[in-house]
């Protein structure tokens, strides 16, 4: 049966046989007093949150710990050389005529850090590497373009006297590490 096809009357006699309005399960007083009850039931569990999250931190910490193991203990120079040393400190370094190749196959068979590292001598390495890096990237682009052919030979010149400065001063921290 269709509520359009009844005659509005119908509907309206419904409605109001309806049972009035209901009383409201409890007045203000009583919404107060349970907002309220609920305010300090809060305040009593408020380390709750930050207990949980030391825990957290806690859990986590450990969990690493146990992970990745502890810190490895700190390398302190002896008058003994390590076992690969020897070898190393014992072979001189190219001529500063050398070619490229053969510096860096020198430079990379030196042991990566010192034992002990000297300021001065570590922030010229730096610099040498940091400026030797550089001009392969400018290597690289002068290599894309061909009217660089003069400014790629000095490039690669340029690269060629930072290596033999590089080997010098690396060779000058191995025997003075040797020294040690």
């Amino acid at each position: 049966m269709h509520p359009d096809l009844e005659p509005r009357s119908a509907l309206a006699r419904l409605l109001r046989a309806l049972p009035g309005d209901a009383q409201p399960p409890y007045d203000f007083r009583e919404f107060r007093r349970r907002a309220e009850r609920r305010a300090v039931a809060a305040r009593g569990r408020g380390g709750g949150p930050l207990v949980a999250a030391a825990a957290l931190i806690v859990v986590t910490a450990l969990v690493l710990l146990l992970r990745l193991g502890a810190p490895p203990a700190p390398r302190v120079a002896s008058d003994s050389a390590p076992a690969g040393a020897a070898t190393v400190r014992h072979v001189p370094p190219p001529a500063t005529g050398a070619r490229p190749e053969v510096m860096e196959h020198w430079l990379a068979n030196l042991p990566s850090e010192p034992a002990l590292v000297r300021v001065g001598a570590r922030a010229a390495v730096s610099g040498l590497e940091d400026r030797i890096a550089q001009l392969d990237d400018q290597l690289s682009a002068a290599r894309l373009e061909p009217a660089q052919a003069g400014r790629l030979h000095a490039l690669q010149q340029e690269r060629t006297r930072l290596m033999g400065a590089l080997v010098q001063v690396r060779y000058a921290e191995t025997l003075a590490d040797a020294a040690r």
